[in-house]
C-alpha cells in the first residue's frame, strides 16, 4: 500500500523562490510514500538518512540507501518512491549554481554534507547569514562526492518495458531469456542483442542490478537477509550474499554496517528526525 509523500509546507513551490538552496526534510511514517511524477526547474538532491528511496526518471531507475542521494537535473521528468519510516531531505538548488551532471548519479554523502543538509533544513531563526554559509559550503563540497553504481537502465521500448515491468512487481522471477523471448514474441538471440543495445547490459547483468536495487531497499527497511535472499527467489541465502558481496564488494552486513559507522554522531540531529 502506498499513500501520497506529505511536505511540511503543502503550499511550497521552490521554483518561486530565489534561494540558491533549499532543503525540506520530510518524515515518512507507517506505510510506503510516494510522488509521482513531476518536475521543477531546480535541479533536486535526493537524500536519505534512513530508509530508502527509489526514484525513476525517463531513463532509468536510481536507488538512494541511507547516506547516500540521487541527483535529478533540472527540468527531467521523476517520481520517488520511498520506503516505510524513511527519513528524507530534498536539496533543491538553482541551476547555475553548481557544477554537476546533466544526467541522474547517485552520490555518496560525506559526514560534513550530512550535518549541513539536516542543519539547512532545521533553519527557522531567519539567520539569513548563516544560511548564506550553509549553503556556500554545500555548494561547494556536493561536486566533490563520489558516483555510486546503483542505477539500473530502463527503456522505452514496448517490450523491454514490458519484462521490465514484470520483473519489478515479481523480482523473483526467474524465467530464463529464452523464455523472455517466447513471450515477446522474439528469437532469444535477438532479445538479447536488443537488451544490450537499449541498457548496455546483458539481461543477467540487467536482472541483477535490478536485484540489488531491491534488496538495498528492502534490507534498509529491516528486512532479513533470508527474507530477502527469499524474495528475490534465489536457491539459498549463500547464492544471495555471494551474488551481493560480488557486485557490491561486500556481504549485506557488512555494506549495511559500513552505512551505519557514517552516520551523523550529533546527538541533537538524531533526536529532530526520530
Amino acid at each position: 500500500m502506498r499513500q501520497p509523500l506529505r511536505f511540511p509546507w503543502s503550499n511550497l513551490d521552490v521554483d518561486d523562490r530565489s534561494a540558491p538552496v533549499i532543503a525540506v526534510r520530510v518524515d515518512v511514517s507507517g506505510t510506503r510514500a510516494e510522488v509521482p511524477d513531476h518536475q521543477h526547474r531546480k535541479g533536486q538532491l535526493i537524500f536519505a538518512l534512513g530508509g530508502g528511496v527509489t526514484c525513476r526518471v525517463p531513463g532509468g531507475l536510481w536507488m538512494v540507501p541511507p547516506h547516500c542521494a540521487v541527483w535529478v537535473p533540472g527540468g527531467m521528468k521523476h517520481s520517488n518512491l520511498a520506503t516505510a519510516n524513511a527519513r528524507l531531505f530534498f536539496i533543491y538548488i538553482e541551476p547555475d549554481m553548481i557544477d554537476l551532471p546533466d544526467r541522474c548519479c547517485t552520490l555518496s554523502i560525506s559526514p560534513l554534507l550530512r550535518e549541513l543538509i539536516v542543519d539547512l533544513s532545521d533553519q527557522v531563526t531567519n539567520d539569513e547569514a548563516r544560511e548564506d554559509l550553509l549553503a556556500t559550503v554545500l555548494l561547494r563540497e556536493l561536486p566533490r562526492m563520489p558516483v555510486q553504481q546503483l542505477h539500473l537502465p530502463l527503456s522505452p521500448e514496448p517490450r523491454l518495458k514490458r519484462i521490465a515491468k514484470a520483473l519489478a512487481e515479481d523480482p523473483s522471477d526467474r524465467r530464463t531469456l529464452a523464455e523472455w523471448a517466447r513471450r515477446v514474441a522474439l528469437s532469444e538471440s535477438s532479445l538479447a542483442r536488443l537488451i544490450v543495445r537499449e541498457t548496455g547490459l546483458s539481461f543477467g547483468r540487467w536482472r541483477q542490478q535490478l536485484h540489488l536495487i531491491v534488496a538495498i531497499r528492502e534490507l534498509t527497511s529491516g528486512a532479513s537477509v533470508q527474507q530477502v535472499s527469499a524474495d528475490l527467489g534465489y536457491d539459498s541465502v549463500a547464492a544471495f550474499i555471494t551474488m551481493f558481496k560480488k557486485a557490491l564488494g561486500k556481504p549485506p552486513a557488512k555494506y549495511l554496517a559500513g552505512i551505519a559507522r557514517d552516520r551523523p554522531t550529533n546527538s541533537a540531529t538524531s533526536s529532530r528526525i526520530s
